[in-house]
């Protein structure tokens, strides 16, 4: 953990802000609500529950103790609809913007509802806390912003052509976050997401994360698809990392630091080869059936880039971002949630 965000946690204990989280419900949203709360902050949360899912709140709950839940004011809402964007910022002091349609996959399915939910409801969200005039408007960007430019490590300032229907809408949300600054003064920050896994994302879903997709395979011993030949690459970042960015970047105080957008990593590239094995090594003792289960390797995915590692210098030297988990000590952290949550996917997994 870095100086920066211990000292921040210090003073959170001891100070009271408004806070409102979009999707909270869903896997990240939850995760901050919880870090919130524990910092006993007052948090005003919406969701639509058209990826997020009640039962992360409750589990969020039974963490917390009835005070520290008390601070928690949810609205079942829609960012598609204004009134409701306006209704949620309404006095807030800072709000962590994550409710999106997320995954490429989807969003090469469905682009209309990508853009719909991701750029409409951008816009939605940023006139609304433009208007409540909130301190700090912090939003949940993505490294697929970097599309086809194939330099290594990936730079905040060097990006390429958008591989699909997803990319471009977060490339988007950027463009729309600096003409707010230009036009309106609002102040922003824009946090490139790289690969992020933890507790409470969800094994169900058609479009699930590799990480939950694959342990939830190997538990129900179900077939585990590997687009390609597995050694495409990425930067897995463990959810603890993003709150710590979220909340050194909504509270930053450095002028400098604000309106732009950061890599949010941990700056090390894993091959979806070697993810597999950190998987069954931590799997395999405790499930023995797992000794000889191997994954099935088929063609690659559409919209996919083929290796992602960040840089992290800009987070580190402007808002004092230190990653606090690799990708190992994030998988033993979580996956014990993995275990206790399997929720086979209705449809075979990949990465």
């Amino acid at each position: 953990m870095s100086q920066a965000f211990a000292q921040l946690q210090s003073r959170l204990l001891t100070e009271s802000h408004r806070w409102v989280v979009t999707g909270v419900a869903g896997f990240i949203g939850c995760n901050l609500l919880s870090a919130l709360l524990k910092l006993n902050q007052t948090v005003i949360g919406m969701d639509n529950f058209s990826t997020g899912h009640c039962r992360n709140l409750d589990q969020i709950r039974d963490e917390l103790t009835p005070e520290q839940w008390a601070r928690f004011e949810f609205i079942e809402g829609d960012i598609r609809e204004l009134a409701d964007c306006h209704r949620v910022c309404a006095n807030a002091e800072y709000v962590l913007h994550e409710a999106a349609l997320g995954s490429v996959p989807r969003s090469i399915d469905d682009p209309i509802a990508t853009n719909r939910a991701n750029i409409d409801g951008f816009l939605n969200m940023l006139v609304a806390a433009r208007d409540a005039r909130v301190k700090r408007f912090v939003y949940a960007a993505s490294s697929s912003t970097y599309g086809d430019h194939p330099g290594l490590p990936k730079l905040e300032h060097l990006i390429g052509k958008p591989l699909s229907p997803y990319a471009i809408t977060k490339l988007v949300n950027e463009l729309y976050a600096e003409i707010f600054a230009g036009t309106y003064g609002f102040k922003s920050i824009g946090l490139r997401y790289f690969n992020v896994f933890g507790p409470h994302q969800d094994p169900g879903s058609a479009y699930a994360a590799v990480m939950p997709a694959w342990i939830s395979a190997m538990l129900g011993n179900a077939p585990l698809w590997i687009n390609g030949d597995g050694e495409t690459s990425r930067d897995f970042c463990y959810v603890q990392n993003v709150i710590q960015a979220n909340l050194l970047a909504a509270t930053t105080e450095d002028e400098a630091a604000t309106n732009q957008v950061y890599n949010v990593a941990v700056g090390e590239r894993t091959t979806l080869n070697t993810l597999f094995e950190s998987i069954h090594e931590l799997l395999e003792p405790r499930f023995p059936y797992l000794k000889q289960f191997k994954p099935t390797f088929r063609d690659f995915r559409p919209g996919d880039v083929r290796h992602s590692l960040a840089d992290i210098t800009k987070a580190r030297t402007l808002l004092g971002y230190e990653p606090s988990h690799t990708l190992r000590e994030g998988l033993a952290q979580s996956m014990g949630w993995y275990i206790a949550n399997p929720q086979s996917a209705s449809k075979p997994n990949a990465a």
